[in-house]
């Protein structure tokens, strides 16, 4: 398979904090790949070196075969961060507007959505069993129920690859298995690469096809 995102020898500090030194790994098209570590190991970091945001002080990084620095094709990654499912609900918006949001781009500053774009979006809410609920205020929604639309926010752009910084963060233990179901469900029918930082590797082994760990500044990938 091909590979989608590559480090080579890649380094990062805080100042004169090291977080990780000369780490490498692979992902290659169609993975779903959970990085785990203890809280402050850099997975976060690393999340925002892939996207862009931080610029590593050692090494290389390339998204789908462009160094990350000439990297210009960012609609081809979605996006979820931790804070995804608290800013939801700081939007007085129905779930259709959250995912709509994500097509502006698209439809352009001061245009109305097309039919086209409004298909887009239920298509996306429909992917994640939420299309019954486009009218309801996210609000009114339960923690699992926003991380759907959130989700769904990402998918509408039709991207290659999904990263997640801890997607059930916030949402209650009776919800996780469902939405680790929806991912393995997403990634085997789509054939979207996920990238998936979580804590919650008891849970989260059973669905995903690879584990990246991030401990004391090195990756490994465990076979268990």
């Amino acid at each position: 398979m091909p590979k989608v995102i590559e480090a080579e020898n890649l380094s990062f500090s805080y100042g004169n904090e090291s977080i990780f030194t000369k780490i490498g790994f692979s992902v290659y098209k169609g993975d779903f790949v959970a990085v785990i570590g203890s809280n402050g190991t850099g997975k976060s970091t690393l999340m925002r070196i892939i996207l862009g945001e931080l610029t590593p002080t050692g090494g290389s990084i390339r998204i789908l075969n462009q160094d990350v620095e000439k990297f210009g094709d960012w609609p081809k990654i979605g996006y979820l961060p931790q804070s995804g499912l608290q800013s939801a609900d700081s939007f007085p918006a129905t779930a259709e507007e959250i995912v709509m949001a994500n097509l502006f781009s698209q439809i352009g500053l001061l245009r109305f959505p097309k039919k086209k774009h409004r298909d887009k979006v239920h298509q996306a809410l429909e992917l994640v069993g939420m299309d019954a609920y486009s009218k309801r205020m996210i609000s009114e929604l339960s923690g699992g129920q926003r991380q759907r639309v959130m989700l769904a926010r990402v998918l509408v752009s039709d991207p290659e690859i999904m990263i997640l910084d801890e997607p059930t963060t916030g949402v209650d233990a009776g919800t996780v298995k469902s939405l680790y179901e929806l991912l393995s469900s997403l990634n085997r029918e789509t054939g979207i690469t996920i990238v998936m930082v979580t804590h919650d590797i008891g849970r989260a082994s059973g669905y995903v096809s690879r584990i990246l760990s991030l401990e004391e500044g090195s990756l490994e990938e465990r076979n268990d």
